[in-house]
């Protein structure tokens, strides 16, 4: 079994991935008043950067972007360091100040975003060579620091109102949870990864197993959510 799982992590990943993001297209009328729209516009997003980020298989032997055998392109962390570690932070910080209704936190947010922003490029730009050939655990962990805040905030916000009555009928509420697990599943792999870095294959093996099982909870979740959910009127935009 495990050997099935890591053989097919691409293609399992790629089908739920694929699967929340044709579900939100084949539902986007039921939420493009609502807020979920963006979410939906952010599952197609992942969806064709995770594509993206594969050109590396169609660089060697004559590929297509044989042209950049040689170059500081020929891994992707760069791109996954744009798109993912920043970009998808980014979204997040976007989508919860538009579900969430009190101006405090919507600011601690914003202002916190902003300095996570600042921080990875000056990061980037201090470590230029770094960001073609790794990660940057750095950026990782503050970047599960937004995504907590968010969530954070989101919940109290829930408990404090009476939307602690239907919260297993709202979709922010399963995006929540959905985002909480992944974060929390994955992020203590940054600090490990540190100390047993890319040479040992017992721990390579292991987080690749935790990473597509968290994938596919997230995104199982996701789509769960979004067929048996209904829009929010206090979300519409």
């Amino acid at each position: 079994m495990e050997d099935f799982l890591l053989k097919n992590y691409f293609l399992l990943t790629t089908i739920v991935e694929c699967l929340a993001a044709a579900t939100g297209l084949i539902l986007y009328k039921r939420y493009k008043h609502t807020a979920a729209k963006y979410f939906i516009w952010f599952l197609w997003y992942l969806s064709i950067c995770d594509f993206a980020s594969n050109y590396t298989y169609c660089i060697k032997n004559e590929g297509l972007f044989s042209f950049l055998e040689g170059t500081v392109f020929i891994n992707n962390y760069w791109f996954g360091t744009l798109y993912w570690d920043i970009g998808a932070i980014l979204f997040v910080s976007f989508y919860f100040r538009k579900i969430l209704i009190h101006t405090v936190f919507k600011n601690t947010i914003k202002y916190a975003t902003y300095i996570f922003v600042l921080m990875s490029f000056i990061w980037i730009f201090t470590h230029w060579d770094a960001f073609f050939k790794m990660f940057f655990p750095a950026i990782s962990v503050n970047g599960a620091f937004i995504v907590f805040m968010c969530i954070m905030f989101y919940f109290i916000e829930v408990l404090l109102s009476d939307k602690i009555l239907n919260f297993y009928k709202s979709l922010n509420f399963y995006i929540s949870f959905s985002f909480f697990i992944w974060w929390i599943i994955t992020t203590p792999f940054v600090f490990y990864g540190i100390y047993f870095g890319g040479g040992d294959i017992v721990f390579r093996n292991l987080q690749s197993l935790i990473y597509l099982i968290a994938n596919m909870v997230m995104y199982l979740t996701i789509t769960f959510a979004l067929i048996w959910c209904r829009p929010e009127s206090e979300t519409e935009v």
